[in-house]
């Protein structure tokens, strides 16, 4: 999104009970499942949601004790957790099929640390990380407010609020910000699609809708009401998995930057932390966030190369996009190198992220969450290293 004009750009979110979504969280369910027993086992699991029934794949490494008994117990919670008690997709009568199996020894011999060998990668790729000023949360305004969205409305129905009486789990958010100097000044259109029970008139649906979106938007912000698209195809009864078959890892830029970013093209949910993919892009979304934090840029992109079995990356490129604030951004990216160890092992050690963390990253986003103290989440979203960046460039 390299431009300070003036310009239009849209980004869209789906809620926890779209199908693909379903998937994601039945995935890092499994993920945190095996990291409660074990924070060094190894898990890749793919997850397939479709008319009452869940295939589980993929190959883990990890203690006895976790069975196929448990991880379809583990999923049948997850479904009920989202809503799904319907006819098509039921938490009750889904018939879920597990086929995990024991990870490659071809890729545990080039992962694994050996003697003198530190732990490689577990896979070759490239991860990118972003932050921009236009949110308290330094993440791309369009994204932010899609997110939040249906953020509400799964906090309304799950407390039976009245502004989304009649709502099921399956939803989509749409929302087209105008910039003004490449600022972000209001809406120009919301697109908001989402399961209802049936027999609710869109008429409904719309009123309770205008007021979540009104809501959410800051004050000034709303589009005009023509350009409020409410379930555009009308009625919206058949959802979730039994509408649309999910997998894991098809919402990769719902996950990350709503578009206002590159993304290196791998998804996250269903993997451990020894794969880059994940890790490394929670890497590159911290070191972003902290640059921006510490007032070094308005924005940043950065991309961290791997290649599998190599502990170091290959390369670390950064882009302050013309924000810099009188900053070198070669320097800079031998900054990043020093303050924190970019290998899989030093971003699992910086980040703890060996741990059962993972089941709520799911859905809204991985990044621009708040960070929960007692829990201890989310600590790629920490701005702990802003006293180090400064001090790097005497500020």
């Amino acid at each position: 999104m390299r431009n300070y004009g003036d310009f239009l750009f849209t980004s869209e979110s789906v809620s926890e009970g779209h199908p693909d979504k379903v998937a994601d969280r039945i995935s890092d369910t499994v993920l945190d499942t095996y990291l409660a027993a074990d924070p060094e086992a190894r898990v890749a699991c793919e997850t397939l949601t479709t008319t009452n029934r869940v295939v589980l794949a993929g190959e883990v490494r990890g203690p006895a004790s976790i069975t196929s008994e448990l991880l379809i117990e583990k999923t049948r919670e997850a479904i009920k957790d989202i809503g799904y008690d319907q006819e098509g997709f039921s938490w009750k009568r889904a018939d879920i099929q597990s086929y995990l199996h024991a990870q490659s020894v071809d890729i545990a011999v080039g992962v694994d640390s050996a003697g003198t060998k530190d732990e490689g990668a577990g896979d070759q790729g490239i991860m990118f990380g972003f932050a921009t000023r236009e949110t308290e949360t330094l993440m791309p305004a369009p994204l932010f407010y899609a997110h939040e969205i249906l953020r509400r409305i799964r906090d309304y129905r799950k407390a039976g609020d009245a502004r989304a009486a009649g709502l099921l789990p399956d939803a989509k958010s749409q929302v087209t910000l105008r910039y003004v100097n490449g600022k972000p000044v209001g809406a120009t259109s919301v697109v908001i699609s989402t399961q209802h029970e049936a027999g609710m008139s869109q008429p409904r649906i719309r009123e309770e809708l205008d007021t979540i979106v009104r809501e959410t938007l800051p004050e000034g912000w709303m589009c005009p009401s023509d350009e409020l698209y409410v379930n555009p195809t009308g009625i919206f009864v058949i959802g979730g998995p039994d509408g649309d078959a999910g997998l894991t890892g098809r919402k990769i830029i719902v996950d990350t930057y709503g578009g206002a970013a590159p993304h290196g093209g791998g998804a996250f949910s269903g993997k451990d932390p020894t794969k880059v993919d994940r890790s490394a892009a929670y890497a590159c979304r911290y070191l972003a966030k902290n640059v921006v934090a510490a007032g070094l840029a308005d924005r940043c992109t950065l991309q961290i190369a791997y290649a599998i079995g190599v502990s170091h990356p290959l390369s670390v490129y950064v882009d302050l996009d013309g924000t810099g604030k009188d900053i070198d951004e070669a320097k800079l990216g031998s900054v990043l190198r020093e303050v924190m160890n970019l290998t899989p092992r030093g971003i699992r050690n910086h980040l703890r992220l060996n741990r059962p963390i993972y089941t709520q990253t799911s859905a809204y986003g991985h990044f621009g969450r708040t960070p929960n103290d007692a829990l201890d989440d989310f600590p790629w979203e920490r701005t702990d290293l802003v006293d180090a960046l400064r001090g790097a460039f005497n500020r």
